[in-house]
């Protein structure tokens, strides 16, 4: 949105806010998710770095958020029916799982608190207005679902609280059906031609995959369902990595080197991949998904700084216009 130079410098914030858009969640979800990596492959200053930018993205989302409610609320309602949206219950609960690492568990059970209380209405918003064939953002349903999931079983593990443990089996549960159903929607043509938002089809299954990791963690199952959990953890961390592969091969084919927000939903699954990959190797000893975790977390990291230079340039010539 354009403000005349003569508007004071607040309505020119407040214009700004209003016009974040939806999927910008996708920037704090990737960040963050490096921040968890970096963290998991003992590279402190870098996690940190990486935190701290999550965060102050996070904050400036969450009042756009406001400012849009408060001052634009048919735009909020539009918003609010669409799976761009729900990037902002995955954000909040991918900072809050940082946090949680950080010992900071009285903040991350806010966030918790927050998007819980949040995510079940903009789901409900979400499916009653779904239509497809659709772009790969339709699989942030089940990120949404999961993303609490891996929020509450962090929270649980850390001050040994068996009911968030039984809340995250619950909500880890509820993903694998909002997966089914956003794959019958996906338009499989966004494989050779989306923009970015066809990662998430291998993201969705990479977050259920650290969900069960962290799971199959907690001493809350033990016997058959521990042994449930580790075996559902390879096979939804295998399905992920094949999903990869395809769209590894689909950008080779036909790349798409042009700058999109959207790109920032390809960042977010590398970086879930590899940290569900080094999650895995740590529940299970099984050493060949470190390796491809610590592989996958340097991509990552490569992708996140072509994205921000790419998310640079266009905020430049934005800024000349």
């Amino acid at each position: 949105m354009n403000t005349p130079p003569g508007r004071p410098s607040a309505a020119r914030v407040l214009d700004g806010l209003r016009s974040a858009p939806p999927g910008a969640g996708a920037v704090v979800m990737a960040t963050g998710i490096i921040s968890v990596g970096m963290r998991r492959l003992g590279h402190p200053v870098l996690s940190g770095i990486t935190l701290v930018l999550a965060a102050v993205v996070w904050a400036v989302l969450a009042a756009a958020f406001a400012v849009r409610l408060g001052l634009d609320r048919a735009g909020w309602q539009m918003v609010a029916a669409s799976p761009p949206g729900l990037t902002a219950i995955a954000a909040s609960c991918v900072l809050g799982t940082r946090l949680s690492l950080l010992g900071w568990q009285t903040v991350a059970g806010i966030l918790l608190a927050l998007s819980a209380v949040v995510c079940p209405w903009l789901l409900v918003s979400v499916l009653r207005h779904w239509k497809g064939p659709a772009p790969g953002v339709v699989f942030l349903v089940c990120v949404a679902a999961e993303s609490l999931a891996v929020l509450a079983i962090t929270i649980a593990l850390a001050e040994d609280s068996d009911w968030l443990a039984w809340a995250a089996l619950v909500c880890c549960a509820a993903g694998i059906p909002l997966y089914a159903q956003a794959l019958c929607r996906f338009d499989f043509r966004e494989i050779t031609a989306g923009a970015g938002d066809q990662w998430i089809a291998g993201g969705a299954l990479a977050i259920t995959a650290l969900t069960a990791s962290k799971l199959a963690a907690s001493p809350v199952w033990t016997g058959g369902a521990h042994s449930a959990l580790r075996t559902g953890t390879f096979v939804l961390l295998a399905l992920d990595l094949a999903w990869c592969a395809v769209l590894a091969a689909a950008e080779v084919a036909r790349p798409r080197p042009r700058y999109d927000l959207r790109r920032w939903s390809t960042v977010f699954p590398l970086g879930m991949t590899a940290v569900a990959a080094l999650s895995t190797s740590d529940v299970t000893g099984a050493r060949w998904p470190h390796g491809i975790g610590t592989v996958l977390l340097w991509v990552a990291v490569a992708a996140w700084l072509l994205t921000a230079a790419g998310s640079a340039a266009a905020a430049n010539r934005r800024a000349r216009r």
